[in-house]
């Protein structure tokens, strides 16, 4: 009876030792995820920061409405980089947007064997190609063979960039929506097409609106296919056929020239495309938390 006593004040030793170091064990984990997470947010307060101390001085209404100043004159703005980024990401907005809902409604409701199965492996392939090489791909296929750089060229590659966020994003925001919905839609009568779009792509739009936001954060910021499309231009341009200004080129151009006062108004520059991306994914994370609740209720 005492040896079975002893045995038992054992176990419960060895159980109470091996739950004390999964205890501190976890411990341990939690103080490193955190310490980790620390040091992100603190890497990114430090530059946003900075490029906030940097950037602030040069915004004022003419840094956003005029022209670019030569050398040694003073003044000037990015006013025609903010226009051609309009143009170039909505030129790119409204291409991405048929294409990639389009895939990705017939990946969610259609999407069976090696035909679908190939799609979403290429659009897994291109979200991690790098972007100086659709930069390449759009000089080849359009600037090349024109013999002259274009708005649209650029457009072309941000849409290129676009389309596996929107493609994936819509797809699983599609397949998101209760499979009852959509059947039900379809026993009141209505037919398959029109089911699609009346009832299921309505309950899955801020999901697939969150995408949209994200993708076009994405290509905000983007200069590398810039270099090989767009070109840039020190006029007003609205013809997406002519080489045109965009903003993220324009601080890759002040940033690496020897002139203070371009270096002073790519801070500026720069700091334009942080507030841009800021909003464009505080906008996705309200649109998502509108689609999170939808699926709740």
């Amino acid at each position: 009876m005492a040896s079975f006593a002893g045995a038992r004040d054992r176990a419960s030793s060895t159980r109470y030792k091996r739950l004390g170091r999964r205890r501190v064990y976890g411990h341990l984990g939690t103080a490193l995820a955190l310490g980790c997470a620390t040091v992100a947010a603190a890497a990114l307060l430090a530059i946003l920061g900075y490029v906030v101390y940097q950037g602030i001085g040069a915004i004022n209404w003419a840094f956003l409405t005029q022209l670019p100043h030569p050398v040694g004159v003073s003044g000037g703005g990015v006013g025609n980089g903010i226009l051609g980024s309009l143009i170039i990401i909505g030129t790119a907005t409204l291409m991405a947007i048929p294409i990639g809902l389009l895939t990705g409604i017939y990946l969610a409701l259609f999407g069976r064997g090696a035909i679908a199965e190939t799609l979403r492996f290429f659009s897994d392939v291109l979200s991690g190609v790098p972007s100086i090489a659709i930069g390449l791909f759009a000089y080849t296929v359009l600037v090349a063979p024109l013999k002259h750089f274009s708005a649209f060229s650029a457009s072309f590659a941000f849409m290129m960039l676009m389309l596996p966020l929107l493609v994936r994003t819509s797809e699983q925001a599609i397949r998101s929506v209760p499979q009852s919905v959509r059947e039900g839609a379809l026993a009141l009568g209505m037919s398959n097409a029109r089911a699609t779009l009346r009832i299921v792509l309505p309950t899955a739009m801020p999901a697939i609106v969150t995408a949209l936001l994200l993708a076009i954060a994405r290509v905000t910021g983007e200069t590398a296919p810039l270099l090989f499309t767009a070109f840039g231009s020190q006029f007003w341009e609205t013809n997406p056929s002519n080489p045109m200004a965009e903003l993220s080129l324009q601080v890759f151009t002040y940033a690496i020239s020897p002139y203070p006062s371009w270096q002073a108004q790519a801070w500026g520059g720069a700091l334009l495309l942080i507030v841009a991306v800021f909003a464009l994914s505080a906008g996705a994370r309200f649109m998502l938390s509108r689609a999170m609740r939808g699926l709740e209720a």
